[in-house]
Formats: structure tokens, C-alpha cells, sequence
């Protein structure tokens, strides 16, 4: 008796009917696929955390390089504050020198002139921020694009020229002393203190994004209109989106006033809008990882620790008689057109195929791939 198995011919589909492919297998990385994801994680992670403290450091780390790292961690948080604007809600601002200088001052003068406590004064800066950007959105529901961004550009000069030429709230032309906390005094400290602040402003901004509140703000930026016919409330979420952004802009404030210790109005002028703005877009608009690496890279470039690491400073300031605090101007601009004409995704299109690979996707090197700057990514 034969055993053999009869294969029945395929019955073929009926006319009008569509066939499913079945779908794709989920890909898992291999074992040696995670321990090399491993090993960069831990690369990674021994670069932000271990490294500032010359742990297996090839070179050493010292107070000024930890102070530059602090103030890259800050601008971070600065940068992502614009992030929410221009990015989540495509409004540009001009003046967020703004945000953050009166963030710094209300924090100086509450450690300062009251002795309350360093976390009470970050909060009441929050708040201060949060206020006065809620107050500058509201402007924002009759007037967008170039209107609102010169309604900005004013408010950041009007900030400048006088609420921070109060002398007993900024102390004048000598600064307004603002100390660190007790327990981070140390330059060290104080650098995991602005990295604490830093995960918690990423971890809202997550929350964020992948809440309703977000998807709101994703519907206003392509069209405000259309979002409003379908019920979302226009003013009331770009109102939460200034909120928000004046939030991490008083607490980049707070950080930046007693990591300096000692702060002067002239250090809130419309070059730190500028350099936000810089950060930003070529980080790349609504991406986290990308405007912080933006904002690293900057922070890097004024306080000229990169023409230092890359011995430039022959050539910047022999050959061009440019300053190295001026640098930042020079190849920020540059950088933007590049990235407008060759990624406008910034530097967040360049590193998504890694950032993917190492969260367990298969990498791909077009990942994350932008070929156009959008309208939308600033409402007109």
C-alpha cells in the first residue's frame, strides 16, 4: 500500500477578490545582535555618566570640561523648550532668551534674597516661564509665521532692554549672585544634577508627544483649521504647548543662573534665541535625540572646546581674526543651510538608523529619512 501524499492543486481566487500576503515575521536581533547592542549602550552610558569622572579616561577630564558639559546638558533643555514650539506646533520664537533669562533671575533672587531652597527656586522659575510664555501664546491665536516670530523678537528685546535692567531684581551691571545647592557645589555634582533634570524634561516630553495633547499638536502644526473640524480645541492646546515650553525654558534658566553662579542681563540677549533656534533646527525638528546632540554640538562650538579639541584656534582667530565666541555665528548658519539643502532632518535623520538598531530594530541606513523640509514645519 503506497504512502505517499497527493498535493492538491491551489485553488485559484474568485474575480474581484484581493489576496493577503501573510505578514512579515517580527524581527528579533540574534544573540551576538543584542551583545553588540549591549557593548555600545555600555559605551554610551560610560560616556555621559563615567567619563566626567576620569573613569578609564584616556585623557583627564577637568573642572572647566566638566563645567562646559553642564552648560551642554542645559542647553539642552533649552533647546528641547523650542523644540515644543517650533517642532510640535511649527511657531517660531525669537525671543526665548526671554523665558530663560527671567527664569534665571526669579531663581537667583529666590536662593539669594529669600534663602528659600535650590529645588523651590527651580520650580518657581518653571512657573515664571510657564506664565509668561502662556501670556505670549495668547497673542499667538490671532497672529502666526512672520508675525508671530517678530511679536517674539520684540518681546525678547523688550525683556533685554527692561525687565532685566531691574536692579534689584538682576543686580545690575555687577550680576546677581545665585549659588548652587550645598549637597552640589562641586562641578561634578552638579553635572549629574543638570542630568537629572534632563532625563525628567525628556521623560515629560515623551509623555507628551504620546499623549492626546500631542497628537493635537501634531494635527495644528499640518493644518490648525482642519483641526478644528474635527474637535480639537486650537487654543487651548497651543496654549498647553507654551506652557509647556515655558516650563523647561524657566528651569534651563534655574540651571544655567547657579551654574554660572554669578549672572548678568548681557547673557540673555537675542545671540542665545539665535543659538536655540540654531540647536534646534539643525538637530532636527521633533526629534528629542537630535536636538540634544544639536544642542551638545553647539554648546561644544561657543564655549570653544571643540576648535580647541581639533586645534583650530590658528585658523579661526590668525588667519579669519574671528574669536572663538563668535565660531558658534559663523558655522551655525552654515550648518543650517546644509542641513535645509542636504538633511533637513538634521542631525536626528543622520543617527535614526542607529538610534532604531540599537532599540532592537534591523538597521537600516534610510531610516528616518526626510527629502524635503516641510511647509507645515513652520506655519505661514
Amino acid at each position: 500500500m503506497s504512502d505517499s501524499t497527493q498535493v492538491l492543486p491551489a485553488v485559484p481566487a474568485e474575480p474581484g477578490t484581493t489576496t493577503v500576503a501573510a505578514p512579515e515575521p517580527r524581527f528579533r536581533p540574534s544573540r551576538a545582535g543584542w551583545t553588540a547592542r549591549g557593548l555600545v549602550w555600555a559605551v554610551l552610558a560610560w560616556v555621559v555618566l563615567a567619563l566626567p569622572l576620569n573613569v578609564l579616561s584616556p585623557f583627564e577630564v577637568g573642572v572647566t570640561d566638566i563645567d562646559v558639559a553642564s552648560l551642554a546638558v542645559i542647553y539642552a533643555i533649552g533647546a528641547l523648550s523650542l523644540n515644543v514650539l517650533l517642532g510640535y506646533c511649527g511657531q517660531i520664537s525669537l525671543g526665548h532668551q526671554a523665558f530663560v533669562g527671567v527664569g534665571a533671575f526669579a531663581s537667583a533672587y529666590i536662593v539669594t534674597n529669600l534663602q528659600l531652597s535650590f529645588f523651590l527656586a527651580v520650580g518657581v522659575a518653571a512657573l515664571f516661564g510657564a506664565v509668561q510664555a502662556v501670556l505670549l501664546g495668547a497673542v499667538s491665536l490671532r497672529l502666526t509665521g512672520l508675525y508671530f516670530a517678530l511679536v517674539t523678537l520684540a518681546y525678547g528685546s523688550f525683556a533685554q532692554e527692561t525687565l532685566f535692567g531691574i536692579t534689584s531684581l538682576t543686580g545690575g551691571e555687577g550680576g546677581k549672585p545665585a549659588p548652587r545647592p550645598d549637597l552640589f557645589t562641586s562641578g561634578y555634582r552638579y553635572y549629574y544634577l543638570c542630568l537629572a533634570f534632563l532625563a525628567l524634561v525628556l521623560w515629560i516630553d515623551w509623555r507628551l508627544t504620546a499623549s492626546k495633547a500631542g497628537r493635537a499638536m501634531a494635527a495644528l502644526r499640518e493644518n490648525p483649521r482642519v483641526a478644528s473640524s474635527y474637535g480639537i480645541d486650537v487654543r487651548a492646546y497651543i496654549l498647553v504647548a507654551f506652557a509647556v515650553s515655558g516650563l523647561f525654558a524657566g528651569v534651563a534658566g534655574s540651571l544655567v543662573a547657579h551654574h554660572d553662579e554669578v549672572i548678568v542681563p548681557s547673557s540673555f540677549d537675542f545671540r542665545l534665541a539665535l543659538l536655540f533656534v540654531l540647536m534646534t533646527v539643525v538637530g532636527g525638528l521633533r526629534s528629542r535625540t537630535g536636538v540634544v546632540l544639536g544642542a551638545v554640538f553647539f554648546a561644544l562650538l561657543e564655549e570653544g572646546a571643540l576648535v580647541a579639541m581639533f586645534g583650530l584656534e590658528g585658523f579661526f582667530e590668525g588667519l579669519l581674526g574671528l574669536p572663538t565666541e563668535f565660531v558658534s555665528l559663523v558655522v551655525g548658519p552654515v550648518l543650517l543651510v546644509l542641513t535645509l539643502t542636504l538633511y533637513p532632518g538634521g542631525i536626528g535623520q543622520q543617527v535614526a538608523p542607529i538610534r532604531l538598531w540599537l532599540t532592537g530594530h534591523r538597521f537600516d541606513r534610510h531610516a528616518g529619512r526626510v527629502d524635503d523640509v516641510e511647509v507645515t514645519d513652520v506655519r505661514a
